[in-house]
């Protein structure tokens, strides 16, 4: 196995690009279900008649699981190597998504929409992009991790019109077994490509000019997912850097990414058009998120950040406006809020990095993603109320707007303070 990418004289392809590329297809596949809750939204309420803020619910559980898992899946990767936990949340996310075709109850809902898929999800998502890029890379680890981060838009690029499509046309049951199908296709990739570390290969991270040493993970994986937390929480720039991507959560996956298109469908739009708004974003991410990256590792990562919560806060303030707005209203919000969807995740990570250090970025970055899936998960339930009580979004649409400013305000505050000393997260 490890003799397929060890790095030879004669090889000019350094073994860290192939684990990036089956990282980027493990994220892409992954983020197929990530893309759902959008797409059947509408044809869940229409079949079972259920409310969508009962619908949201399950969608809230599915993003805080999402984001609550991943220190504890950074902590499985340390103690048995990113490769099995990544293929048992790749089967995990096809079992719960096949499933879901069985369903009749909205706790049924809740369960394998909400709890398995987030459990699965979770395990791989941002954290898995950062291991990886943290791990394996030491020149353009910015433009690595953008690429990563971007591997969940370019899925929505991929997959919501066709999920649209099929829910449309077949019915919603054959969205989510495509799904399913996507996730188990990348499996025997992850299986035979996969590997946790640089030196068990033999080779140095990408721009390393020395092999790192030898790292014996030893004890409980829940315990050192803990001790994370712990170390974490004693610096002012883990609650700042945490209670910033809080709110990145609720003004993306929570907010946009669950209720974009039956927002656009409360404003007459087809469900196929409103996919394909939400796919338009994803494709303005992979630009914004490359282009993070790469300026991530010149710039501050600070001023970064100010700038795209700022451009977020206002675009989202626009939003109820442009829906009333000629078509071209809604192409200047995709612009201008799709360039920024995830690109702060590479500034974010960075910080984290140079805040905990390289060897502690996988749990504590895993905790700061969990305050971000738990803004998703309040931003999803809170709009779903939201529609339900006043019959449109327009509210939660300010709400997060405002929200994006004081983030902009925050994080021009991290690393202001003392740094403290940083043990190592996990014993060796």
């Amino acid at each position: 196995m490890a003799r397929l990418i060890r790095q030879g004289p004669r090889d000019p392809i350094h073994p860290a690009w192939i684990v990036a590329g089956v990282t980027f297809l493990t994220l892409l596949a992954a983020s197929g279900f990530r893309s759902t809750p959008g797409v059947l939204i509408v044809p869940l309420q229409e079949e079972f008649g259920w409310s969508r803020a009962t619908i949201s619910l399950a969608v809230s559980i599915n993003l805080l699981l999402f984001g609550f898992s991943g220190p504890f899946a950074a902590a499985l990767m340390e103690r048995f190597g990113v490769r099995r936990v990544t293929v048992g949340a790749l089967v995990t996310v096809a079992a719960g998504s096949a499933l879901t075709t069985l369903m009749r109850e909205p706790w049924q809902l809740a369960l394998l929409w909400g709890v398995v898929v987030g459990l699965g999800t979770g395990a791989m998502a941002s954290v898995l992009a950062a291991t990886v890029a943290n791990r394996w890379f030491v020149a353009r680890r910015g433009v690595v991790l953008g690429a990563l981060t971007a591997a969940s838009a370019t899925g929505q690029l991929v997959f919501l019109p066709l999920l649209a499509w099929l829910a449309d046309t077949i019915g919603w049951r054959a969205a989510s077994l495509t799904v399913a199908a996507a996730a188990l296709g990348v499996v025997p990739l992850v299986r035979r490509f996969m590997q946790s570390r640089p030196e068990d290969v033999g080779a140095r991270a990408f721009g390393a000019t020395e092999m790192d040493a030898p790292v014996a993970v030893t004890g409980s994986p829940l315990a050192n997912a803990f001790r994370g937390l712990g170390m974490g929480s004693r610096s002012p720039d883990f609650w700042l850097l945490a209670g910033s991507f809080f709110i990145c959560g609720a003004s993306t996956n929570g907010l946009i990414g669950t209720h974009l298109i039956p927002a656009s469908i409360d404003h007459g739009m087809a469900a196929v058009a409103a996919a394909s708004l939400l796919a338009l974003i994803g494709v303005f991410d992979v630009v914004g998120t490359m282009l993070s990256g790469w300026l991530t590792d010149r710039w501050d990562a600070r001023r970064l950040l100010f700038a795209y919560y700022g451009l977020r806060g206002l675009s989202l303030l626009y939003l109820p406006a442009a829906f009333d707005a000629p078509r071209f209203g809604l192409v200047l919000f995709v612009v201008f809020y799709g360039l920024d969807w995830v690109a702060t995740v590479p500034p974010t990570v960075a910080l984290t990095a140079d805040v905990f250090g390289k060897a502690n970025v996988g749990i504590v970055y895993g905790w700061i993603f969990a305050a971000h899936q738990l803004g998703a998960a309040s931003a999803a339930s809170a709009a779903g109320a939201i529609r339900t009580w006043t019959g449109d979004y327009a509210l939660a649409f300010f709400a997060a707007g405002l929200l994006c400013l004081g983030a902009a305000a925050m994080v021009l505050r991290i690393g202001r303070e003392p740094a403290l000393p940083v043990p190592s997260a996990a014993p060796a």
